[in-house]
């Protein structure tokens, strides 16, 4: 396919994962997979179509997604690291068990607009978005497409919160132009922009951040996940 000629640097690729869920749709696919301790996580390091990979459970959440990722940085040095895992959908055109993957991120929580500032600006960074890795996307999106899988290309919205009302499901989708929510991969992004290694996050929806979402998460988090993992293993048949 022609999207190998993207992404030429990456050899090697970590997956920062929310639960046990989203880990095991990454570890399966690895080749002689090994546990290593490290920073008080435990990492799994293996390949996949020859590219080393390592891959953790963070936990849910922003501070444990930012630990997370930089101990992998810090520990393994990935050449990009991919959050993957699940997510609550924010627009009217995609469904539950469709794909979002990120053109950029954004804290929805993240809010000192009383001092004036835009709503979701980091402090001390002074952005609001930090963008994804472009060449990473353009690969997602190319074997997303050759797999039929349906998908779109935009902003994913992270806070700590689990979305489920309306209300603030359009809010995050009015002001940020999200097309999803979760609760890890803007932190992810925020670590790797700090520590410059490009990032992508890939998440699959689960629900539509509503009232319905305390029944539809669970009823369909592990059926979204295999559609990541399917789309991760030819991500990296398709590495050049």
């Amino acid at each position: 396919m022609s999207e190998k000629v993207l992404c030429r640097d990456v050899r090697t690729v970590g997956f920062v994962c929310p639960m046990d869920c989203e880990l095991n749709a990454v570890t399966c696919l690895f080749d002689e997979k090994k546990e290593v301790t490290y920073a008080g996580m435990d990492f799994y390091e293996g390949q996949i179509s020859g590219h080393p990979c390592v891959a953790v459970k963070c936990g849910v959440g922003k501070v444990f997604a930012a630990l997370a990722a930089q101990a992998m940085i810090l520990g393994f040095r990935p050449d990009l690291i991919i959050n993957t895992g699940v997510a609550g959908n924010l627009s009217d055109d995609l469904s539950i068990g469709d794909v979002v993957v990120s053109s950029a991120v954004v804290q929805h929580d993240m809010d000192t607009s009383p001092l004036g500032d835009p709503v979701g600006l980091i402090s001390g960074i002074n952005k609001v978005l930090l963008e994804s890795d472009g060449d990473a996307a353009a690969l997602m999106r190319g074997v997303l497409k050759e797999m039929n899988v349906r998908h779109a290309y935009g902003v994913v919205a992270s806070g700590d919160q689990f979305v489920a009302t309306a209300a603030r499901r359009d809010f995050i989708r009015d002001t940020f132009g999200a097309l999803c929510c979760e609760m890890e991969g803007a932190a992810v992004g925020q670590a790797c922009y700090a520590l410059g290694v490009p990032f992508l996050v890939l998440r699959a929806l689960s629900d539509d951040a509503n009232g319905n979402s305390p029944d539809d998460f669970p009823a369909y988090c592990v059926k979204v996940s295999e559609t990541s993992s399917r789309a991760i293993a030819a991500f990296m048949k398709a590495l050049a």
